[in-house]
């Protein structure tokens, strides 16, 4: 049926079909992509360790707040389009936001001690788990599957943007912040969503190596599962401050 048919851009199998097979650079590789996804996580914790850093340094730390973010945002919209440029933009992108991160690390360890430590280990849990499952096939990147996931994340990006056209008139959604009951069912939700991402990240890999794309797919490859990390370490800073509230 057509309403199971993922139209994810960047985890659709047509995404693959677009970009062809072996290039004459060579083809793509899970240890490849391993090696890349590590590169960028180093550039991700480097760049959070300096801007964790900006505030001893009296530095002001809105323009990497707001430069890793606008910054950030840009690079994945580019990278989305044009994949072959990936290999060039995915560590620009990493350093952005690891900017963008050690900033925002900094604010949720002023308000809560320990949080940070928390949330990164819970992501790295997170994604082991789902390595797991995934390896073990205890869950299956279906074509059903894919769609269940893109739509649930399209309708979360979706109810951001309304937050955020919201709260330019004053008009906040309180469960969005609060630690209400709510509250927290929506960001175990929300959580929950962002770690099955985490499922077709690790389909695309697969299938990437196995079909023989170009090597400039492991930088794609490692660039989207870099941002459904960053998204998964955000949305479980977001949940343990709500249950620190209550």
């Amino acid at each position: 049926m057509a309403l199971f048919q993922s139209n994810n851009p960047v985890f659709n199998e047509k995404v693959l079909q677009k970009v062809g097979s072996t290039h004459a650079e060579g083809a793509m590789t899970i240890k490849g992509t391993i090696y890349k996804m590590t590169f960028l996580l180093a550039l991700v914790m480097m760049a959070a360790i300096y801007a964790w850093g900006a505030p001893a340094r009296e530095q002001n730390v809105m323009p990497l707040l707001w430069g890793g973010a606008i910054g950030g945002f840009v690079l994945a919209i580019i990278i989305t389009f044009k994949k072959e440029w990936a290999q060039y933009l995915a560590p620009a992108y990493a350093l952005a936001e690891g900017l963008f991160l050690g900033v925002i690390s900094v604010y949720y360890s002023s308000l809560y001690e320990g949080i940070v430590l928390q949330a990164v280990g819970i992501t790295f849990a997170t994604f082991l788990a789902m390595l797991i499952l995934y390896g073990t096939r205890i869950i299956r990147a279906t074509e059903k599957f894919k769609a269940i996931v893109f739509t649930a994340t399209a309708g979360i990006a979706l109810f951001y943007m309304l937050a955020l056209v919201l709260s330019f008139f004053n008009i906040n959604i309180p469960f969005l912040h609060e630690g209400s009951t709510i509250g927290i069912i929506f960001s175990l939700v929300v959580v929950v969503v962002a770690a099955l991402n985490l499922i077709i990240n690790f389909d695309l890999i697969e299938t990437g190596a196995a079909q023989g794309a170009p090597k400039y797919f492991e930088w794609y490859a490692s660039f989207g599962m870099l941002v459904t990390l960053v998204w998964l370490y955000l949305e479980i800073l977001r949940l343990l401050s709500k249950l620190n509230r209550r």
